[in-house]
């Protein structure tokens, strides 16, 4: 079986916690691994647990969840951030996207929204809804820098089928790889572009002339 999405829970409202939690645990492939009222408590399990998401709300009684993600990515190599929010517009998701996180997801949106962005933003994509895009794409456009070293062969093999929306799993597939080859290869392709997420690494070589 392969192994579960690891999420890390940061919600203040206990009944809202729990309803949270228990949607997660039962969705297929993904774990709740521990779960935190604040932002202080969350840096401690952040530790502890090693998730590969964490759910953050966006209010927590010791501070902004938005302003705090830095604290998340920095403290773990890898973690993707995805905040959770009451209510929400294009100029919240790109806040969000300037501290460094990976997704935003309205609560009224529902469970399924929120299970669907949780294991967008652990295949390293972005969630945000459709009408926030737009800002986010000029924000993410505008915070890459150049492209750094020469890709490989197989790393512009890599970049073409993201710019496909191929996951790591059909990369894999259409490049007759292992899955941690994969994997590899298309981090590499975001540490040369300068990239945080696949889709940022797809605008990046947009915009740079990589990609079409």
């Amino acid at each position: 079986m392969p192994t579960p999405i690891r999420v890390l829970l940061v919600e203040d409202h206990d009944m809202v916690a729990e309803a949270l939690g228990m949607a997660l645990d039962m969705a297929q492939g993904i774990e709740v691994v521990a779960r935190s009222a604040s932002l202080e408590g969350a840096i401690a399990d952040l530790g502890r647990w090693r998730p590969d998401v964490v759910v953050l709300d966006r209010r927590l009684p010791d501070g902004d969840g938005v302003e705090a993600i830095g604290r998340f990515t920095s403290a773990t190599e890898g973690v993707r951030v995805l905040v959770l929010t009451a209510e929400a517009n294009a100029s919240v998701a790109a806040r969000v996207v300037e501290a460094g996180g990976a997704g935003l997801v309205v609560k009224s949106s529902g469970l399924r929204a929120l299970e669907s962005a949780v294991r967008e933003v652990a295949s390293g994509a972005v969630s945000f809804a459709p009408e926030m895009l737009p800002e986010v794409l000029d924000r993410l456009a505008g915070r890459a820098g150049p492209h750094g070293a020469e890709l490989t062969a197989r790393e512009r093999e890599t970049l073409e089928l993201l710019g496909q929306g191929a996951s790591t799993v059909e990369i894999s597939q259409r490049l007759g790889v292992a899955r941690n080859t994969a994997r590899n290869h298309v981090q590499r392709v975001l540490e040369k572009l300068g990239a945080r997420s696949k889709l940022e690494a797809v605008v990046v070589a947009r915009r740079t002339g990589l990609l079409d």
